[in-house]
């Protein structure tokens, strides 16, 4: 990593932690990255042909925050580019070049050509498992203790008040 850009040195002054820093710590002690690493690095490209890829773990840092976040490929772009945790998580700052909406769809497709998705899935499952956490598709990770009951919604409670006195009708005319 080179030289800091001034967006990273004005975020390194700040104090308070943000949820989505919490969580991104959380996830960084977490996830089994060099488990995963080795799941994809087999099919990831390598440096030779063409423009250099990007590191195989930002990659994959990208892909999975842009799933606990629900980004579209634009957005994710975007986010690296505006929020500097996201940034941080993948090892990417703004001196170096940021992988593009495209990169991250190619990604994302080499691992669904590959079906490997499913093999990251089961390798964080069991890392997970290992220390009592649960993880399940399209949600994010939580102790199986820590879940809150929801209670039953009512139709009176969730109505919305509304004013039930008649209306004038009223045209683009005076008159």
């Amino acid at each position: 990593m080179g030289q800091m850009s001034f967006a990273d040195a004005e975020y390194a002054g700040k104090r308070k932690k943000t949820r989505r820093e919490v969580f991104l710590e959380e996830m960084e002690t977490v996830v089994p990255w060099k488990a995963l690493l080795k799941v994809i690095e087999p099919f990831y490209p390598v440096a030779g042909r063409g423009r250099r890829p990007y590191a195989l773990e930002a990659m994959l840092r990208v892909h999975l925050m842009q799933n606990w976040f629900a980004l579209s490929d634009p957005a994710m772009e975007e986010a690296l580019y505006e929020i500097a945790p996201l940034r941080n998580f993948a090892g990417l700052n703004l001196n170096e070049p940021i992988p593009d909406e495209t990169t991250i769809l190619n990604f994302r497709h080499l691992l669904e050509e590959h079906e490997l998705a499913e093999d990251i899935l089961k390798e964080v499952n069991s890392h997970l498992a290992r220390k009592g956490l649960l993880l399940k598709r399209g949600a994010s990770w939580m102790r199986p203790s820590s879940r809150r009951r929801a209670r039953p919604r009512t139709p009176k409670a969730s109505a919305t008040p509304r004013c039930t006195r008649p209306r004038r009708a009223t045209s683009g005319t005076s008159g």
